[in-house]
């Protein structure tokens, strides 16, 4: 992975709000790492860093957008970032541009998901998520961006193309 894109957001259930983060691979429109909590602390974004990085192997210096959001621009998480070889990258206040691919994500599972499903729980509402992520949008959803492919097809292209020497 030569750069990815983050970005939380957050679903209403009957007991409360569950915050969901995400790390998108940009290359292949992925979903590789995930967290979803009652919290949206620091903690919250470096569990979906470490599913994300126990999934794909980081380039050296990759590069990784984010908004300003204080998660991101926390002190531990600057940390995580530099402990894990990685650059940081975020746009300024108010310009959504390094979170276009994180931000799109989000209307497509609030829109697909979130907005026609009532969740009783957090645990419900991790568990429709996570199905949706795993199942529907990283191996069914085609994206135009993809050239109507799904971020699983594109992935086993990359993996499967020769490296040049």
């Amino acid at each position: 992975m030569l750069c990815a894109a983050a970005h939380n957001t957050y679903v209403k259930t009957w007991a409360g709000w569950a915050y969901v983060a995400t790390v998108i691979d940009c290359a292949t429109k992925m979903v590789i790492g995930w967290s979803i909590a009652d919290h949206m602390r620091c903690d919250l974004i470096v569990s979906a860093m470490n599913m994300a990085r126990g999934r794909m192997p980081l380039a050296d210096g990759c590069v990784f957008h984010s908004d300003r959001g204080v998660q991101y621009t926390s002190r531990q998480f600057r940390k995580y970032i530099a402990d894990a070889g990685m650059r940081q990258s975020m746009g300024r206040t108010g310009v959504c541009w390094n979170n276009a691919m994180a931000e799109s994500f989000f209307a497509a599972l609030k829109n697909e998901l979130v907005y026609r499903t009532a969740f009783p729980t957090i645990r419900h509402a991790r568990s429709a998520i996570a199905e949706y992520i795993e199942v529907f949008y990283n191996r069914k959803r085609i994206h135009s961006g993809l050239g109507y492919r799904t971020p699983a097809e594109v992935l086993q292209e990359l993996q499967e193309t020769p490296k040049a020497a």
